[in-house]
This record gives structure tokens, sequence and C-alpha cells, in this order.
């Protein structure tokens, strides 16, 4: 039987459980990898959803959902984002379409990993050149350390990095090395400045793994190879009957705990570095602060570092985003001077940056965000968002753009559902007050008041003066019949915004439901806003 199949540059290993290109292993989730196989021993014929569920999912029931994830990381992963290899069949099913070679055993190329291992015993890492840093964060994640004396506990320790290595890899912003590169180090004592070195990378990420009667713990910690300083650590705990549980916590733990971190680190050090010698991405660096001030003359200078980096590199489709975005928060807060030439930059703006970055999840989520806010296309707006949690679900802003699109096209529950789970993602969030807004007005369109008021009133504790926190507080509280609270913040809402009016509203808040308009309308003039 064929266990070997190769297509547009690359080749499925099944007697090996790998897929490589030309010139690397190409990281899958375990299920991917089976959705993959299962598409390609059957790709003469039209797979219908139904059977490939059942086929992947046999003893667990599970939704479209999981399936359709799947399919766009193998996308992702094989350069198909044009659909000419796995094509969707709408309502129907998927059906693998590039043409396929059979090989037999004997004419299966040599794994890379044999290759890397070979090349590793007769040339020492420490022999070669130090590879040059690439001009974005860069990361290596070492084999995990197996402390329990357990040796079956192996594969549980690997199968944690290599999930972290893909989840990691997701994120177009980061340079991460390849998972045989990685463990190249497994069972050796490293040092990790040595290791930054040879890999080339700023940042190192390892752990280790222990087991203990029927409970496991696994802890991580991020370090800065250029002088070994601890940016980030933290441990997670679970009992062993659910260790595949245990292991996809740990990967959204890390990966959402250190894309932050090293975002940090990033804007810390491009602040260290000369003006004139500032590159593209240190000028996103910067521009991504400024939002995170949150003034209106920290938002106008983002949109000019914005552009700066987008007129160096006209093909940073990211850049183009966090324009766009800038216009969300402009409009957010009632800083829009001229609505119609604004409406029409975030437009031209968004639209590059999907056209530039249909595969980059920040582009796709700061660009649907805009032409869902500020140019109220929903329909385009909500592709693009779908679209980036499709390619990234481990992405904060895209469950932030997607919070708030539901809160205006009528979806509370989904809405509470989404900001949830950015809030569980990223606690420490810098757009913390943002989700509590965007839950609260949520709470408000379900009838649960008391509800929308704690939030809100968690939102003002991040950020006392925010626009869309005051407005929040301002409605649920009359609507909770808590008058005094009420008008303290419609005066406090007024003071920042003289001119806001019942009437003019729909200019910060799109909604589209005729009910919501109503209710919140009702709960603004309760509170003592002016006609």
């Amino acid at each position: 039987m064929t266990k070997t199949f190769q297509f547009v540059g690359h080749t499925l290993d099944l007697a090996r459980s790998s897929l490589r290109s030309a010139d690397r292993e190409v990281q899958l989730r375990p299920k991917s990898f089976e959705v993959l196989v299962y598409l390609v021993e059957n790709a003469e014929r039209l797979v219908p959803k139904e059977e490939l569920i059942k086929a992947i999912w046999p003893t667990v029931v599970v939704t479209d959902e999981s399936l359709t994830h799947c399919v766009s990381e193998l996308r992702s992963a094989l350069g198909d984002s044009q659909q000419t290899i796995i094509k969707t069949v709408p309502r129907r099913g998927y059906r693998f379409a590039a043409p396929i070679s059979r090989l037999a055993a004997d004419q299966a190329p040599v794994p890379q990993s044999v290759v890397a291992a070979a090349l590793q015993s007769a040339t020492p890492l420490g022999g070669k050149p130090e590879p040059p840093l690439p001009d974005r964060p860069s990361i290596a994640v070492l084999p995990f350390q197996n402390m329990s004396g357990d040796l079956e506990q192996e594969y549980f320790a690997d199968g944690v990095v290599e999930e972290i290595i893909t989840a990691l890899s997701r994120f177009s912003s980061l340079f991460v090395i390849a998972r045989n590169s990685s463990f190249t180090y497994k069972g050796r004592a490293v040092d990790v400045k040595q290791v930054g070195r040879e890999l080339g990378v700023r940042y190192v990420l390892e752990g280790s793994v222990r087991k203990a009667w029927d409970r496991m713990r696994i802890t991580a910690q991020l370090i800065d190879a250029a002088n070994g300083a601890h940016l980030w650590a933290d441990r997670f705990d679970g009992a062993l009957e659910d260790v595949f549980d245990l292991q996809d916590r740990v990967t959204e733990g890390v990966v959402t705990a250190i894309a932050p971190k090293l975002e940090q680190a990033e804007i810390v050090r491009s602040r260290r570095k000369p003006t004139e010698n500032l590159d593209a991405y240190d000028y996103f660096l910067r521009g991504t602060e400024g939002l995170h001030l949150n003034t209106q003359e920290s938002t106008s200078e983002a949109l000019r570092l914005f552009s700066r980096a987008i007129e160096l590199d006209g093909n940073f489709a990211a850049g183009y985003g966090m324009a766009a975005f800038c216009y969300v928060a402009r409009r957010a807060s009632r800083w829009i001077v001229d609505r119609a030439q604004e409406v029409a930059c975030a437009d031209k703006l968004a639209r590059r940056a999907v056209e530039l970055g249909p595969d980059d999840a920040v582009a796709l989520a700061r660009a649907g965000h805009a032409l869902a806010y500020v140019v109220e296309d929903f329909d385009a707006g909500g592709f693009f968002i779908d679209r980036a949690l499709a390619l990234n679900p481990n992405l904060a802003p895209a469950w932030f753009a997607s919070g708030w699109l539901r809160v205006w096209i009528g979806e509370p529950e989904t809405a509470i559902k989404h900001t949830a789970r950015l809030m569980r993602m990223s606690p420490l969030d810098p757009l913390l007050a943002w989700m509590h807004s965007a839950t609260s007005f949520a709470h408000v369109f379900t009838g649960r008041y008391d509800l929308a008021v704690a939030h809100a009133e968690q939102a003002l504790r991040e950020k006392p003066n925010l626009h869309q926190a005051l407005r929040a507080a301002a409605v649920s509280n009359a609507l909770a019949g808590r008058t005094e609270q009420a008008r303290k913040a419609i005066a406090r809402l007024r003071q920042i915004d003289p001119t806001l009016r019942v009437s003019n509203l729909k200019d910060l808040t799109p909604l589209q439901r005729a009910e919501d308009i109503a209710k919140y309308n009702e709960g603004m003039r309760l509170a003592g806003l002016p006609e």
C-alpha cells in the first residue's frame, strides 16, 4: 500500500506521520494531520463533512467548527489561500483537488529530521556561523524536561512543545524556530544565551513536566536569550486522566501569555533604538504602544507611525490593518473631525490590509474591525474577523473585534461568550476596559442589568475616563434603577464630551436591531442625557 504522497511541493509520509515541504517539516496539530491524510487518500471524490467528522472524531461529539479549524490550519500550512488544493463544496464537504504522485517505499525522500541529525553529528552547531537576528520577535521552544522519571511521559512532554510551536507559528509577527531545530537540544544541558546565538533568536521558552500519582504539573518560562533575564513563568496543574485537556490548556496559556510579553519586550527594545535608525517594524511597535495609551494625541501619533511603517514597507499588511484600526479608536471616543474623509481612509487602509494579508490574522482582525465599526460594512467586517479567528484562535484582537461586532449586529449572547474567552485568555490585556465595556452593553441588551453594571464598574476601574465605559455605566445603572449612579456617569461623560446627545449616540454605537437602539436611547434619557 502506498505510504508516501507528493503534491504541490509537499511530501506526506504516512509511515513517519510527517508532512514536509522542500526545506522544512510542516507542523500540524494531530487532528489536522488526520484530516489531511483522509482527504488525500480519498482525493478522487468529494468527502462529505459528516463522513470526515465521523472518521476523525469517531468517539467524540464535535461541531462543524472543529473541522473548519482543521481545514483552515491545513490551508495555512500548505499556502492554499486560494483554495486550489483543498476545495470547499458549499453545504456538502471538501475535495482534495491538487494532483498527487504516489511513491513506493524505496522512493520516499530522506526525512529532513534525518538530514538535520546527520548535519548535527558532522558539524556541531557551535561550529557554524551564528545566524543574524530576524527583524521581528524570534523565539525557540526547547524540549520540555520530563521530571517524572516515567519514560512513557516523554511523548506528552514532546507533544506539548510541538503544540506550542504550532500555535506560535500562527502569529505572522513572530519568527519561530522549527521543531526539528529545537529538538536537537533534547536531553542536553543548555545555556540559553548560547541557544540564542546558535539559532539566531532573541527569546527562548523552556519548561518541564512532572507526574506524581494521578496528578501532573507543567512549568514554563520565557527567557531573554541576550541577557538571561526571565520575562515570564507559570505552572499548570491537572489530573493525569485529563492529560490531553491539560496539554491544550498549557498550549493556550503559554501562547496567550507570551505573545503579549514578546510585544511588550519588543516595544521596550524599540525605544532604545536611535530615532534615525528605525525600520518599519519598530514604527509599528511604537504605533501599537500609542494606541494602548488611548489619548487623542497618542492615537494621532500612532496613525502617523503606522503610516510611516507602510511607507517603508508597502507590503506590510498588519501595518495597514493597524492604521485602519486607529480610526476605530477615533470614532469610539468622538475624535473624528471629517467623518466622510475618515471613513474613506479607514476603508482604503482596511481593504489594502486584507488584500496584502489574506493569511495574516492580525491584519484581518484589525481591518475587519475597522470595516464593521467605521465603514459599517458588517458583512465584510464579520467575514474577515471570522477568517482571523480560523487562522489563529489564540489571537486576542480577533476575539476583541468579534465581541464588539456581535454587540452591534444584535447577537449579545455570542458577544458575551467571545469577550469572556478573551478575558480568560488575556487577563492582563491593555484592552481589558474595552472588553468589560462590550460585555456590559451585551448584558444590557439581554436584560441582565446587574451584570451589566458590574462589568461597567470594572471597566471604569481600569480606565476611569473611557468613553465606552462611562456610556455603559450610564445606561446599565439607569435601567437597573440606580438613578444617582447613572447621573454621575452622565455628568462625567459630558465633562469629557459636552456635545454628546441622545440624537448622536448612533455616531458612537452602530446598533443594527431596532429594539437595542430603543433600549439604549431610553436608558441614556433616564440617566439624564439631553436629546
